[in-house]
């Protein structure tokens, strides 16, 4: 404070003007040096929002407090405890919240690393661990239907779209993507971004029953769902039951999805109901996809430059999809359902 009533009251001679800024530019630099800068956090008080009610804390978190509770339990199992490489160490609950909320929101790194009153590198790192956590348990919520859940998926498509024998539907959804370093090319799809590819399998409730992330944004649907492990064991898994799809799957490598007609203009009458049908009940995988992307936001665009990670978010946010699933899972955007349209990256 002295150092600046001293420079306050000086006054330079009027031939010496830029000697007078050069001095003190000098003593600016030195007193840098002096003292380190000092970063300005406002998430000091990060640990608040344990204490808020379920609907405040479901809409920051995405989560209930049960069910982030049950997460915690789960990761401290696996030995994912406490950041023990440099002091002072991140408690779990920060770590855990922390990607939950870079999973469900657009931030950056430097404004989640502020609201959670840590360095960018922490959170960044935080992400990765709790990430690669996460990987670890996507099985268990990522499950193929035992044979009473299947009959009772093919009696929910029966009254949904009067097809029988239906135990799910299938598509894939475009992520959007970094150009990646290498053959980045094959990453740009039909809509002219980078994406990698999501195939989904869900039942009538939206469920995610099986996943195949990684294919670039470049390759067609069906050419994914031949390089798919689903693909490999279908007869096993399916029996003699069938799931919706929509025209990618058209062809006699699939027959155990059913699609529709393609309109050449020539549909009969039965043709137009079958395809009215087929689609009718394919919709929850539409609906699922848009639920997905308006949850967790961070799917609408992944800036992640490894591909690795962008994988593992992407099955991350498909598990809890799966986990968060039930009557407390509303959007208070869309009560009726997200709409995947809303998204430019379809």
């Amino acid at each position: 404070m002295k150092m600046m009533n001293e420079h306050k009251a000086y006054q330079p001679p009027n031939n010496s003007t830029h000697v007078f800024h050069q001095h003190q530019q000098i003593q600016i630099a030195l007193l840098a040096n002096k003292c380190p800068p000092q970063i300005l956090k406002t998430g000091t008080e990060w640990g608040i929002l344990f204490e808020m009610d379920e609907m405040t804390f479901f809409r920051h978190l995405r989560v209930t407090h049960v069910q982030f509770q049950f997460i915690i339990n789960s990761l401290t199992q696996l030995g994912l405890n406490q950041e023990q490489r440099c002091p002072p160490p991140i408690p779990l609950e920060q770590k855990v919240a922390l990607f939950l909320w870079y999973l469900g929101n657009q931030n950056s790194f430097r404004e989640i690393a502020d609201k959670f009153n840590i360095s960018q590198s922490s959170a960044h790192r935080c992400v990765v661990e709790v990430v690669s956590a996460f990987c670890k348990i996507v099985p268990n919520f990522i499950t193929w239907p035992n044979g009473c859940l299947k009959a009772a998926s093919s009696a929910a498509f029966r009254n949904k779209c009067g097809i029988c024998n239906v135990i799910g539907a299938i598509d894939g959804c475009h992520i959007k993507i970094q150009r990646p370093t290498t053959r980045g090319g094959d990453y740009l799809n039909r809509k002219n971004y980078y994406s990698i590819i999501l195939q989904g399998i869900v039942d009538e409730s939206g469920r995610f029953m099986d996943i195949f992330v990684g294919a670039p944004g470049k390759v067609h649907d069906a050419r994914v769902l031949r390089k798919s492990t689903f693909f490999e064991t279908w007869p096993e898994r399916m029996e003699r039951n069938k799931l919706l799809g929509d025209s990618a799957y058209i062809g006699q490598a699939y027959p155990f999805i059913l699609t529709p007609k393609r309109d050449n203009g020539a549909l009969s009458v039965e043709d137009e109901q079958n395809n009215s049908r087929i689609s009718r009940g394919r919709v929850v995988v539409e609906q699922a996809f848009g639920r997905l992307k308006c949850k967790w936001r961070r799917l609408r665009d992944l800036q992640n430059t490894r591909l690795d990670v962008v994988v593992m978010l992407i099955m991350s946010a498909c598990m809890l999809h799966n986990m968060c699933m039930g009557p407390s899972d509303i959007c208070n955007e869309h009560p009726h359902g997200c709409p995947r349209q809303e998204d430019e990256n379809l």
